[in-house]
């Protein structure tokens, strides 16, 4: 049997010849936040000029930016979709001449090429708080906030971008914890020009609502994945969405919902996971013969082991079978002990606390000052095990599930003699990039392998990318790291003193993984990922997870990134710095009458510059 050829408006191997690799002499930013940068989606779509008080602020911003998510239309090869959690907008909403309060959207963003990602126009998903252009009503939403992006194409033109979302509009604490979809598709319909596909709002809908409690206290929707159905067989077109139910119990589960209507409606949510009790980080993988496959990190507990496992549906979402583990491995995150300091008082600048506080003694999966400080005195962003899966829906001959996964690397655990560890608090190990191959067919599946087995640096937050008979892999890789120790979280010297130590790596495969050729790094700038950018310049946060996606020998990958990060100190901590290298540049007055700090006056002037970058791949 042949395998299919992907539905583009030219063949494959002529889309493959549409990008060349000399047009990639050095990064791109798809995250244009500074020079008017940024254009409503509406103008994009229309060319008719709209502009609003968040527009206008992302496009001086000088914001933060994770989680980046980035996908090839799989009709044309030159346009690109990209996202991330964008926070160009949270200092939009401050009347004049107040100080810029952070009161503004925390929003998904909508990067657009149609170059094979040369360049991006930079833009916002419509229906954020501040948005009143005509697509505004179209977003079904009821939320002040979005993060956790993800795209998904399906092969007629349209692009699905899914998101969480928390925060109340009323300004309150209650967090409602919402999923939902947003839709773009091509203003010609699917026989018109592929250039233009993705690129007209069609709305947003909820998939599932959260409780509204306080604190992430109630029902708490997290975690997103998003697949569409590109086969053009009898689930053609079929949209899924998975993520993770957090109740605040401490027990969660992965759920399911499917449009079968282009994202017009979403089935309820269905559980699938009712025999585990700690799951979470939820992937969705469609083979050749329309199969699914949601793969998720098995949190360890007294009675499960931790692992990557996987449930299965052969009627397009319909029904799933129950959960079967794919592999265990080593777990590989950040833990230490929280010893949290007196914060200073004064005026909190930003309310985006891109982690929980921890009280005294208990783990902590990242820390910073103040608050947010641990015992070992390092400073860190988080991390964990996040298993990636994708299928190569245009292989008919196979029906194989590749996923990667961080882990620790046996034979590496050392003692670390601090609260800090990988493992546990005290113990660590090199983190690694892990692949496996599902038959999907047989169940049967290779051993876990290395994919860059090296002695110096730690590998996190591995993605994947299949389609059109070629794999492409890409990680952060800290093997640069001037003070790389197994025993030390990523870019800290024995003082917690930090240093740029991450890098993007990439490899691929023509062979189902079978071995891994192309291996080289992406970035050309190694950067400080533990940036106190949060928490009103507290603690570091580099996101979840990066991107890479693929059409046969066409790749793109997407990251976090801090080259434009402006360094400086924090007036706060007075003759107590830490002189760490993690403060960024901010600028606050001491007002000696009430003992109090202002907030940051100067956001915009770079302390707070994290991009999302971007490369071809190997």
């Amino acid at each position: 049997m042949t395998t299919r050829r992907p539905p583009l408006c030219l063949s494959l191997a002529a889309a493959l010849t549409l990008i060349p690799t000399a047009l990639f002499a050095q990064e791109v930013r798809l995250t244009n936040d500074t020079g008017g940068g940024y254009v409503s989606a509406y103008t994009l779509a229309t060319g008719i000029p709209y502009t609003d008080a968040v527009i206008t602020e992302c496009s001086r911003a000088r914001g933060r930016q994770n989680e980046p998510a980035v996908a090839l239309d799989p009709r044309n090869t030159s346009v690109m979709i990209g996202s991330s959690n964008d926070y160009c907008g949270v200092y939009a909403l401050t009347p004049p001449p107040q100080t810029p309060s952070a009161i503004g959207p925390v929003w998904l963003g909508y990067y657009r090429s149609e170059n094979g990602g040369v360049s991006f126009q930079s833009s916002l998903v419509p229906g954020y708080p501040g948005d009143t252009s005509p697509y505004a009503a179209l977003a079904h939403i009821r939320t002040a906030s979005s993060g956790d992006p993800v795209i998904a194409w399906d092969g007629h033109g349209r692009v699905f971008m899914g998101a969480e979302s928390s925060e109340d509009p009323a300004g309150t604490k209650k967090t409602f914890g919402d999923q939902w979809v947003a839709v773009f598709d091509n203003p010609g319909g699917e026989a018109g020009n592929p250039l233009n596909d993705g690129k007209r709002f069609v709305g947003s809908q909820l998939v599932a609502t959260g409780s509204s409690a306080p604190n992430l206290l109630g029902v708490f929707h997290d975690k997103t994945s998003i697949e569409a159905d590109r086969t053009g067989g009898s689930c053609d077109a079929n949209v899924y969405f998975a993520w993770s139910r957090f109740n605040g119990n401490g027990s969660n589960a992965i759920y399911f919902s499917r449009s079968t209507d282009h994202g017009a409606s979403w089935s309820q949510g269905a559980k699938l996971t009712a025999s585990v009790r700690s799951v979470q980080d939820a992937d969705i993988a469609v083979t050749g013969n329309g199969h699914i496959y949601i793969t998720y990190r098995q949190i360890a507990t007294n009675n499960e082991p931790e692992a990557v496992a996987y449930v299965k549906s052969t009627d397009c979402g319909k029904t799933f079978a129950p959960p079967v583990i794919l592999t265990t491995f080593v777990r590989s995150s950040a833990i230490d002990v929280a010893s949290p300091k007196p914060t200073p008082a004064g005026v909190p600048d930003d309310q985006f606390a891109d982690e929980e506080s921890s009280a005294k003694d208990s783990l902590a999966r990242d820390c910073g000052d103040f608050d947010s400080a641990c015992a070992s005195g390092y400073t860190f962003f988080r991390r964990d095990a996040t298993p990636r899966a994708t299928a190569d829906q245009y292989d008919t001959r196979h029906e194989y599930v590749y996923v990667v996964y961080e882990a620790g690397k046996p034979g590496t655990e050392v003692s670390t003699g601090t609260t800090y560890g990988s493992i546990r608090s005290g113990t660590a190990s090199q983190s690694a990039v892990y692949f496996v191959r599902l038959n999907g067919e047989t169940g049967a599946a290779t051993t876990p392998a290395l994919i860059d087995n090296r002695n110096v640096g730690h590998q996190i937050f591995p993605d994947i990318s299949a389609d059109g008979g070629v794999l492409h892999v890409l990680w952060w890789d800290s093997r640069n790291d001037p003070s790389y120790s197994v025993a030390r979280p990523i870019g800290n010297d024995p003082a917690g003193v930090t240093y740029p130590s991450l890098d993007v790596w990439a490899a691929r495969s023509t062979d189902n993984g079978n071995t891994w050729t192309g291996k080289s790094r992406r970035t050309s700038v190694t950067s400080n990922g533990n940036y106190e950018q949060f928490s009103n310049r507290a603690v570091p946060f580099a996101g979840d997870y990066l991107w890479v996606t693929s059409m046969g020998n066409v790749a793109f990958g997407a990251w976090t990134d801090w080259r434009d990060t402006v360094a400086g100190s924090d007036p706060r901590e007075g003759s107590a710095d830490d002189n760490d290298f993690a403060d960024v540049l901010q600028c606050r007055t001491f007002d000696s009458s009430t003992g109090t700090w202002s907030g940051d006056t100067c956001p915009r002037d770079g302390g707070l510059d994290q991009n999302i970058y971007g490369n071809v791949m190997p």
